[in-house]
């Protein structure tokens, strides 16, 4: 087979690649100085942004997603610039109306996105045509993206088929989304061989190489007709990430697939990107390189890592395994959903509680119930029927776009948002994460934006950050015969009677929060928590933090009722009363965090 054009190539430095590896961390101040030749290398684009990029500038880095994306437009004048974007979703966890769909792709577009690959968790078609239309008034390139997936249910005419129905919603191109590294070669050969005979379109292959097969995927992908591959530079490339830019431009050299891309030069850039990832080494998880249980567990490697941080807080790393084997049951339950932002948070979390928890789904996640209700869109398989009584109850099960219910919420986010935003891009960065971003706002209005910390380089060599440069302050601990190495490595502000530490316990970062023993629970504060042990003690079985406390002291509850909700790995879970009863006393507020066992709110029988 002879290639009609050569190979294109997107490079995921800017976007999936670290956040594969460095769980999305990499500062705009280490992409500008290479832009220039990451610009002469002549890509067909370069992925910039996307849910997580957008998410991590404004928890953790504190900038302006917005400002990132016009100085990248500046600095790559002659590449065009690509994002990841969730359908419905947009960025964020929910669907949103079509009216802030529409805002928010043509301000992308304005502020430099040429290329938007657009996807739904659920594969569910409906939940990208507004995004497709919205991309297509705006004149720039909108793609049409399977989520790849294997079960039951997935087959390769049932992957046609969606592309079918994306080419018919005017659809630039079609993108084989391989997330979680599930392809393998001749499977990848059979999918784009089937879709280029039906779809007169160019189609795109992205695969993560968790599993070690991905460059071969690419190449099967290339023999049976496919046009564009994405990788990442080398010293970025590879395991959870993507097949390096060299070794596939090597590959290709030469045969009628060349890229004429400058290897070389693409050398330079890795040496370049080689330096950077020491400098975010503190980010690094044991689980970002070849692991071939993602084919049993679909697990894709940037959940993994959050699944290991969140074992690992409640000293249950130890039962990583479980859960890993929970994940594959919870998503049969669920009816196979593609694991990829949001879905798979809300599986992995749930696999998370059924295990901790000893019993499953005796607590259901609320997006689990959302999911089961069909707030996100149509599950590809057959829904448990127990399990959907269980957590709906009586609720009406919709079959609609989930879009369509919906009324326009554009101008009620302005009114929300009021003065804090400064700009329509501001209000969508409210939009998108509510509160973080409305955070972000009010740091930025006050003039305290501080990034967090990065710790000091192994070589010895120290990375500016909020708490300062030099060496750590180094203790070594035992607690119940276990010896843990903590290292000091910044000061935060003092305020409301707490001092901000940045520590690095057994190499992984944390920030924490010393205050006085007698400043016992306050609604808003929380100092050192007395521990559950009445029957009316309401606490929790995770750690995380309170999104919304929706009772107050003198009301009467009953058993089961829900009286506070609390965010962990990003997913919302209700607590609810474990008896009938009047409040007591209510120890937490919005925004606290809190750990198992604490006592939250006290309940009187």
């Amino acid at each position: 087979m002879t290639a009609q054009k050569k190979i294109t190539v997107t490079d995921t430095i800017l976007r999936d690649a670290h956040q594969s590896l460095l769980a999305t961390r990499m500062r705009t101040e280490d992409m500008l100085p290479i832009c220039e030749k990451l610009d002469r290398v002549g890509y067909w684009s370069l992925e910039v942004w996307g849910g997580a990029t957008f998410d991590a500038c404004v928890r953790f880095l504190k900038e302006d997603p917005w400002e990132r994306l016009r100085q990248l437009k500046a600095a790559l004048p002659n590449t065009r610039l690509q994002m990841l974007l969730r359908g419905q979703n947009l960025l964020g966890y929910r669907h949103y109306s079509d009216d802030v769909v529409d805002a928010f792709c043509a301000k992308a577009a304005q502020n430099g996105i040429d290329v938007f690959r657009i996807f739904d968790a659920m594969n569910d078609v409906r939940n990208l045509e507004t995004a497709i239309k919205a991309v297509k008034k705006t004149g720039k390139h909108a793609q049409g993206t399977i989520a790849y997936t294997t079960s039951p249910v997935h087959t390769v005419e049932l992957f046609v088929e969606q592309g079918r129905a994306m080419r018919d919603m005017g659809v630039d191109s079609i993108a084989i989304k391989d997330m979680a590294g599930l392809l393998t070669p001749f499977a990848t050969g059979e999918l784009v061989r089937a879709l280029k005979a039906e779809i007169d379109l160019p189609v795109f292959i992205h695969s993560h190489d968790t599993a070690g097969v991905a460059s071969m995927c690419q190449l099967k992908a290339i023999e049976n007709g496919a046009d564009h591959i994405d990788t990442a530079i080398s010293s970025m490339a590879w395991g959870t990430s993507h097949p390096g830019t060299e070794s596939m431009v090597a590959a290709l050299r030469g045969t009628p697939y060349d890229t004429g891309l400058d290897l070389e030069l693409l050398q330079e850039i890795g040496l370049y990107f080689y330096a950077v990832r020491k400098k975010y080494h503190q980010f690094e998880s044991e689980f970002t390189g070849v692991d071939t249980r993602v084919q049993v567990n679909q697990v894709p490697g940037g959940m993994i890592s959050n699944l290991a941080n969140q074992l690992k807080e409640q000293g249950a790393l130890n039962r990583m395994d479980e859960v890993l084997a929970e994940i594959p049951r919870v998503r049969k339950d669920l009816g196979y959903p593609p694991l990829v932002t949001p879905t798979s948070q809300i599986v992995g979390t749930q696999a998370f509680f059924n295990v901790l928890a000893g019993e499953r789904y005796k607590t259901i996640t609320n997006e689990v119930k959302l999911y089961l209700q069909g707030r996100y869109g149509k599950a590809p398989g057959t829904i448990d029927a127990k399990l959907q009584r269980q957590a709906i109850g009586g609720e009406e099960i919709i079959d609609v776009r989930p879009a369509d219910l919906i009324k326009p919420e554009l101008d009620k986010l302005r009114q929300e948002v009021g003065a804090l935003a400064k700009s329509e891009e501001d209000v969508l960065t409210y939009a998108m994460f509510p509160d973080i971003g409305r955070k972000f706002l009010e740091e930025r209005e006050a003039g305290t934006l501080v990034p967090e910390t990065l710790l000091p380089i192994p070589d010895g060599s120290t990375a500016t950050a909020a708490g300062g440069q030099g060496v750590p302050t180094e203790f070594v601990i035992d607690v119940h015969g276990e010896t843990y190495r903590v290292d000091i490595t910044g000061v935060g502000v003092k305020g409301e009677g707490k001092r901000h530490f940045f520590l690095s316990i057994d190499g992984m970062p944390e920030e924490v929060v010393f205050e006085p023993l007698n400043n016992f629970v306050g609604g808003s504060g929380g100092g050192q928590r007395t521990q559950a042990s009445g029957p009316g003690d309401v606490s929790t079985s995770m750690p995380g933090n309170v999104v919304d406390v929706l009772v107050k002291e003198g009301d009467v509850v009953k058993a089961g009722q829900a009286v506070l909700i609390s965010e962990a790995m990003k997913m919302e879970t209700e607590i609810q009363a474990p008896m009938s009863g009047t409040v007591k006393a209510v120890h937490v507020a919005k925004g606290d965090r809190v750990n198992p066992g604490d006592v939250l709110i006290e309940i009187e029988g």
